[in-house]
């Protein structure tokens, strides 16, 4: 399959949004549990269909793009067409010494987002759950291990290195609206509804002291590129009090439900947010 990746990732950007926009409707129109599923999570957030509407295509050229973003050319910088805001947050975060957390939720582009911040701001560490599929989680672990950006499986081992990198006042990455494994998360509100939430992004700022800051990468129209914004800090997560875990889970759901907002048309709402976690240990 790698041949074919690479095939396709020779194409304009423009091109590969367009094909993907076409599989995303058609992934739409074949799928009736997805389309429940898509319309049930944007009235959750309280939000009308045809806001969300875009985010049928937008899903499909979110799979378009992987064979660019993940076989390019790893001396070739990805900046070139990225237009980045919030600088200054980022700035201020690693001048307190104790590390970065960014994190955000699976909208616009998020495999491009890390790999901007590595060269923005890298070293950095993020974590991930390899695919099932073998063929498939070589490759993303081929495309993602680039200068200055280092993947680790989400185990034991790779949360250990992320503490190390966050003591050394470096910078870790991760994706914190997916549903963890049973025991590695805790039911937090998510557009007003409980959702099982992931607790690492808030056990490594309550027990470090870095500074968890939300980052989004929203996907430009016609393949003009992209545009990462660094949003201000979350607040009201101190190190010093590691009593509320779930006050801190919450505020971070809350600075993705902020993201989510401002693009609903480019959020993922085919996941299944609400559903009951799976039995997995690291």
């Amino acid at each position: 399959m790698r041949w074919l990746f690479q095939f396709f990732s020779y194409w304009p950007l423009a091109v590969l949004h367009a094909l993907g926009a076409c599989l995303g409707w058609l992934v739409w129109l074949a799928s009736a549990r997805y389309r429940v599923q898509f319309r049930a999570n944007v009235a959750q957030a309280g939000l009308p269909f045809e806001a969300a509407r875009p985010a049928i295509a937008e899903t499909g050229r979110f799979v378009g793009e992987l064979p660019k973003l993940w076989l390019r050319p790893r001396t070739r910088s990805c900046l070139g067409n990225v237009r980045v805001e919030g600088q200054a947050h980022a700035e201020q975060a690693f001048a307190q010494g104790k590390g970065v957390i960014f994190f955000g939720p699976h909208c616009g582009s998020f495999e491009l987002g890390p790999q901007a911040l590595a060269e923005l701001y890298g070293p950095i560490t993020a974590i991930y759950r390899p695919a099932r599929k073998a063929w498939l989680a070589r490759l993303e672990s081929l495309a993602r291990d680039r200068q200055n950006l280092t993947v680790v499986p989400a185990s034991l081992s790779g949360i250990r290195l992320m503490h190390k990198t966050l003591k050394t006042n470096q910078a870790v990455a991760l994706l914190t609206d997916q549903v963890p494994p049973e025991g590695q998360g805790v039911w937090a509100p998510f557009f007003g509804r409980p959702a099982y939430t992931m607790t690492l992004a808030a056990r490594l700022a309550l027990q470090s002291g870095a500074v968890l800051l939300p980052v989004s990468c929203e996907r430009l129209p016609r393949g003009r590129g992209y545009f990462l914004k660094i949003w201000p800090a979350v607040t009201g997560v101190d190190s010093r009090d590691k009593a509320d875990l779930l006050q801190a889970v919450t505020r971070v759901n809350q600075a993705i439900e902020a993201i989510v907002l401002s693009q609903p048309g480019q959020y993922l709402w085919g996941y299944a947010r609400y559903k009951t976690p799976r039995k997995e240990a690291l």
